[in-house]
């Protein structure tokens, strides 16, 4: 009897200790980054990671009492990396779209974006709407939003003289500058943030390429432990006007979605 007993409760330990995911403990997180993403995940002058999500997940980790690595990958590869585990997060202007629902779940969306064109200064090329990319040599970052778009619009696409990708955004900005494209799809925010540094290089065009998105945080897709723990913490980071503080820092203004 007593062998019954100790049995059973050798089993009730197995089942609730496997099921209980919400007990789950990272002593640290590991988040994969887009090292060439002002300001959301970017290096400065002294080679340091440093941007606008940096900031909140550095807040979040430390609110956690986890301690956290930034790992640079490539962003067109970024659902292998979360897929295989070498990263447990991919926090770095990630589009929330449902291209990415097989490889990834999400957390609550925290930001908008948008995509638009990014030309030289002057105009050079007379490009003033998506209706206007017609015969132009289009560019983009591989692996991002807009070359999901521009693959899904094959209308669009097909009138193109050539559609280039480009490793980050940093080579993209490089390519506009040396003419191997005409005009760039970007993402708002990146775009902007750009034009403070360098008004007399670039353009903005506002004429949005595709729907609006949102930002979000991406985990494994089966880690909904790990996801509800970092979203627990980050709600607070937002709710005691934390994230805000980050944004007017980065922005001068709050970007941080109020209804999520």
């Amino acid at each position: 009897m007593k062998r019954l007993i100790l049995l059973f409760a050798v089993m009730i330990f197995m089942l609730t200790g496997c099921g209980n995911e919400t007990s789950v403990k990272h002593d640290k997180l590991i988040i994969g980054v887009d090292e060439e993403f002002a300001p959301m995940t970017f290096r400065n002058e002294q080679g340091e990671l440093v941007g606008f999500d940096i900031d909140l997940a550095k807040e979040t980790a430390r609110r956690m009492g986890v301690d956290i690595e930034f790992v640079p990958i490539d962003w067109n590869n970024k659902e292998i990396d979360i897929k295989s585990g070498k990263v447990d997060m991919i926090w770095s202007g990630l589009d929330i779209i449902p291209e990415r629902d097989g490889n990834m779940i999400f957390s609550k969306p925290y930001m908008d974006n948008r995509q638009i064109l990014m030309v030289r200064h002057g105009n050079d090329k007379n490009i003033y709407s998506i209706a206007d990319l017609a015969g132009k040599i289009v560019g983009t970052q591989a692996g991002s939003n807009s070359e999901d778009y521009v693959h899904e619009s094959k209308q669009i696409a097909d009138s193109f003289a050539d559609f280039k990708t480009y490793n980050n955004i940093r080579e993209s900005f490089a390519a506009l500058i040396k003419n191997e494209c005409d005009v760039l799809i970007i993402d708002e925010i990146a775009g902007h943030y750009e034009m403070i540094k360098r008004p007399d290089t670039f353009e903005l065009i506002e004429d949005t390429f595709g729907s609006a998105t949102e930002f979000g945080i991406g985990f494994k897709k089966n880690d909904t432990a790990l996801r509800d723990q970092v979203q627990a913490v980050f709600d607070e980071v937002i709710k005691d006007g934390t994230a805000k503080a980050i944004s007017l820092k980065w922005f001068d203004a709050d970007l941080i979605k109020s209804k999520r």
